[in-house]
């Protein structure tokens, strides 16, 4: 990768949906060159795709936390279940993985704390596999 290169990926994380030809005259390139390039980073794996960023507050769910999560037994198995079940929840944003003696990171939103509340009891606190979860903030 060189500069124009590193350019063009600075900028589209700045705004994926920023046309070539804006692009273009951000770098003070062709646009043929410029389209050139992002498919070759496109092809290289360098690009992946673009996103979406959402207001948590316009979905009506501005409370957030990080519950920290700990799995037993940690056998494939059970891990693939909890990782297939939390990740397909509207409410959890990512789930992390983590070295240490938390197993998940997770990142969890809600409409208000009740809320949050009964979604922490309804998914995590009454899995038989999760041992233990916490807040990492409070730590």
């Amino acid at each position: 990768m060189d500069e124009v290169d590193s350019a063009i990926v600075h900028h589209l994380q700045l705004d994926g949906r920023l046309s070539n030809r804006a692009l273009a005259e951000k770098l003070g390139i062709a646009p043929s060159t410029c389209l050139e390039r992002t498919r070759l980073l496109h092809k290289r794996g360098i690009i992946q795709g673009y996103k979406a960023q959402v207001s948590l507050r316009a979905l009506n769910r501005p409370v957030q936390a990080m519950a920290a999560t700990q799995i037993r037994p940690l056998r494939r198995g059970v891990v693939a279940a909890f990782e297939k079940s939390v990740t397909g929840l509207p409410e959890v944003v990512p789930v992390y993985t983590m070295a240490g003696s938390d197993d998940f990171l997770v990142h969890v939103t809600a409409q208000d704390i009740d809320h949050l509340r009964a979604f922490l009891l309804d998914h995590f606190i009454n899995r038989r596999e999760i041992v233990g979860i916490r807040d990492p903030a409070r730590d």
